[in-house]
């Protein structure tokens, strides 16, 4: 700061007034005149000047330029008596500029010492005052910055003074013209007489006490100009111009602000570190500042009483309760935490995050699994119905159409996270349900109905080969079977026609023109199975006549279409059948008969299922894989066991066939869905092994739970003496070793001996056979290792076959009519030999 000069009585003195020390004036060497003013520079001196302060006053008006030389220094003056009296720098007034101005002293490098006694002698007294020109007073201005400094005796030239120096003393001189004063230097007059830099003091200023020197204070001053600091009259560039440009305030303030502001930042970076950012807010829980681990720890506990209390769920009028953490809804804490945003490297971010919040939407698992949400569903969901046609017959009508409904999943789990987080478990929790809209209103599907249907049905439709090979009729019949309406993309009613369908209802028709197609077959060559190849077939291709059909459904009668003959793909191709995995034998079963009848039935059965084919997940019905089993089929009537008695009937026999199926069924490891033993043990059949059926009462059924398929190879071997056997043997992929162990026979009941009277020869006589009880295990091995793989039983109770005596019984006698006459008289017997009785002839 600068220090401002002070009075003798103590007050401060003000800017634009400086004290320096006096300097000694030199004596004139002409008598006192007006002496044109020069520019003030130091001269000649016995001993250096003293320090003199220079003052910066306001820009003043520029000094016109002296026109007359300056006289010749004069001779040194001998010391005076006592000090001279300080001479008070004045600014001059701002309008009317002085000739001459006073020299200014450049900033100096430190502050001048204090004066430590009085000014040294001249070497001549100043002149009386009366000679003294008095100096002009400074305008008043406004107060400005000094930058003035002390300067010291043995001052040199003035750094940045331009002019030359002075002419010497002897010698006169014209001085050279100040140049225009560009800077804040105050302009002073001198007396006539009174050589340039003496300061004499004016009349009324009284002298100054000898006291240290003040240093100069600092001020504006200007840095252009010939009599600015930088100019030739100027004391030099300030200590401000003389700093570089990187440690001016106006540099160093936005750097240090920027040092501070970096380091507030690389501080809070360094302290954050991985925490959740600050402000970072779940529903409602501030976790900001926080660790990831104790977030989500924070965030699991704060929730976990409400995940514990019981809900309500309410969906229309269905409504269901659900415990949260029983059915496995809970809050992810570290799902949640790192949803949350990262710490930011951007300061921008990081200084809003001090005043703004991050909501972050908590994550809970199972919320889209709830059964209680399933259950809702079921009980809400209503699929919307499209109008349609429905066709009766050939009889066409519309069906009109019904609005939908459905529990919208994704908006009920939200409302079930907002309940769990901040709701009441008291309240229910509605969900929200969706009206489903129908893609084909009533009035689209009759406007179909007129335009498509209706004409469609109307009349036959004739169809010809392209090469005129063939002709056929589609009757209406057909077209109404296979029409097919589905919605269109556009909300229209889409009429189609089925290609499987239109062919089942043509039936043979369609291939009446080509050849008929051959399915690819297996056969067993040798005890192997191999496949033998499908062939296609030709005929009007059903899918190009179902095209074709559509286009001329809305055409009025009569109609007709060309069709190409086109190849008739086999039901079961060749690739097909080998994708069976039908490669190897892998159970067979044989068992004879010795009864003609039963022979022909079993050879009848074997041949229709001989060639089977069950593919995987198909279950195979005896019952409807042969259909009637009567005579118009081949068969015989043969023995049955019916009421536990013996007889006979059309078909009767096939129970054998019935038991060797089964036990290949057995063998094989597949899967028994339902078969019946027969009343009573017959000693021809493994006892517990065995199965009976009867036509539209008793089935023997079996499923294909295998991957691959089952062919069925059946063959029938007649017997020299009557009667024969028969083998069933399947084909496909064998996945078991099968082992059959039978339990000991246990509960024997003991038969019954019965007559049984026989009128008309149908009685069959029977052996009694006790009946037992009898379990038998399937026991499932690995292929490889044969270890045990599972078991299975099948337990069997045989009733007692009773002993059968049938007793012939003689047909009732005549009645006698009381009315009939009697016989008419005839001849006498002839007498018999004595003693001989007739022998009567015994019945039966």
């Amino acid at each position: 700061m600068p220090q401002h000069p002070q009075s003798v009585d103590g007050t401060t003195q003000p800017d634009d007034t400086v004290v320096p020390p006096a300097r000694p004036a030199p004596e004139p060497s002409r008598p006192p005149e007006a002496a044109p003013p020069t520019e003030a520079s130091p001269g000649p001196a016995a001993e250096p000047a003293p320090p003199v302060a220079a003052v910066e006053p306001p820009p003043a008006a520029v000094a016109p330029p002296a026109t007359e030389p300056t006289p010749p220094a004069a001779e040194p003056t001998p010391p005076a008596a006592q000090p001279s009296t300080p001479v008070a720098a004045v600014q001059p007034a701002a309008k009317e500029p002085t000739p001459a101005t006073a020299e200014v002293a450049p900033p100096a490098a430190e502050p001048a010492p204090a004066a430590a006694e009085p000014a040294p002698p001249v070497a001549e007294p100043a002149p009386p005052a009366a000679e003294q020109a008095p100096v002009a007073p400074h305008a008043a201005q406004a107060p400005f910055s000094d930058d003035t400094r002390p300067v010291p005796r043995d001052r040199g030239p003035v750094p940045g003074d331009q002019s030359p120096p002075p002419p010497a003393a002897t010698e006169p001189g014209p001085t050279p013209a100040p140049a225009p004063q560009w800077d804040n230097t105050a302009d002073i007059r001198f007396a006539p007489g009174q050589a340039p830099g003496d300061q004499p003091p004016p009349p009324a200023a009284p002298p100054a006490p000898a006291s240290p020197a003040p240093a100069a204070p600092t001020g504006g001053r200007a840095l252009d100009g010939p009599d600015g600091p930088d100019g030739p009259g100027g004391s030099g560039p300030s200590d401000a111009a003389r700093r570089p440009w990187w440690r001016r305030p106006a540099v160093l303030t936005p750097v240090a602000a920027l040092v501070v502001l970096g380091g507030a930042y690389g501080v809070d970076v360094l302290v954050a570190g991985d925490d959740v950012p600050r402000n970072t807010v779940v529903a409602g829980v501030d976790i900001g500042g926080l660790s990831p681990d104790a977030a989500a720890a924070e965030l699991e506990e704060r929730f976990q009483e409400g995940f514990a209390a019981e809900y309500t769920l309410r969906a229309g009028e269905a409504s269901r309760t659900f415990l949260p953490a029983a059915d496995g809804v809970a809050l992810d804490g570290a799902e949640t935490v790192a949803a949350a945003p990262e710490q930011s490297l951007n300061p921008w971010t990081r200084l809003t995050g001090f005043f703004t919040e991050h909501e972050v939407d908590p994550v809970l698992e199972g919320v889209d699994a709830i059964p209680a949400l399933d259950i809702l569903a079921n009980e809400v969901d209503l699929a919307a119905v499209d109008a349609t046609i429905a066709i009766d017959g050939t009889t066409p009508s519309v069906v009109p159409p019904a609005t939908g409904r459905a529990l919208d999943r994704e908006a009920a789990a939200d409302a079930i996270t907002a309940a769990l987080l901040t709701g009441d478990p008291a309240d229910p929790i509605d969900l929200p349900v969706e009206e489903v809209a129908v893609a084909v209103t009533e009035d689209e599907a009759q406007q179909v109905l007129d335009e498509v249907v209706t004409p469609g049905l109307a009349a036959p439709v004739v169809v010809t080969s392209a090469d005129g090979s063939a002709e056929v009729e589609v009757p209406v019949e057909a077209i109404a079977a296979s029409l097919t309406f589905s919605p269109g993309e556009d909300g229209r009613l889409t009429v189609g026609v089925d290609p499987v369908r239109l062919a089942e209802a043509m039936g043979d028709d369609l291939t009446a023109s080509g050849t008929p197609a051959q399915d690819a077959r297996f056969e067993v060559v040798g005890g192997a199975v191999r496949v033998v190849p499908s062939v296609e077939g030709t005929g009007i291709d059903p899918a190009a006549l179902a095209t074709e059909l559509v286009g001329v459904l809305p055409d009025p009668a009569p109609r007709s279409v060309t069709v190409d003959l086109g190849p008739v793909p086999a039901d079961l191709t060749t690739a097909e059948a080998e994708a069976l995995g039908i490669r190897e034998e892998i159970s067979s079963f044989t068992t004879t008969t010795t009864n003609n009848a039963s022979g022909t039935n079993i050879r009848v059965v074997a041949e229709e299922v001989d060639g089977a084919l069950v593919l995987p997940g198909e279950t195979f019905s005896l019952n409807t894989f042969t259909g009637p089993r009567g005579t118009a089929q081949g068969y015989v009537p043969a023995n049955v066991i019916s009421g536990g008695q013996l007889s006979t009937a059309v078909g009767g026999g096939i129970s054998q066939f019935a038991t060797t199926m089964f036990n290949a069924v057995f063998f094989a490891g597949l899967e028994d869905v339902y078969h019946k033993t027969h009343t009573f043990y017959i000693s021809r059949y493994p006892a517990g092994r065995e199965a009976t059926v009867y036509e539209g009462q008793i089935d023997l059924q079996w499923r294909n739970d295998t991957d691959t398929g089952v062919f069925v190879d059946t063959s029938w071997a007649p017997a020299a003496g009557g009667g024969g056997s028969v083998t069933v043997t399947f084909y496909g992929t064998k996945r078991y070793e099968i082992d059959a162990v039978e339990g000991a026979r246990t509960n024997y009941r003991e038969p019954r001996s019965l007559e049984k009277p026989d009128a008309d020869g149908s009685c069959i006589p029977q052996t009694g056979v006790r009946g037992f009880d009898v379990t038998v295990t399937r026991i499932f091995r690995d292929l490889q290792t044969g270890a045990e793989i599972r078991r299975e039983t099948f337990s069997t109770s045989y009733s007692a076959e009773d002993s059968i005596r049938c007793v012939p019984v003689a047909p009732p006698a005549e009645p006698v009519d009381p009315n009939a006459p009697p016989p008419a008289a005839g001849p006498a017997p002839a007498a018999g030999p004595a003693g001989r009785r007739p022998v009567g002839r015994r019945a039966g």
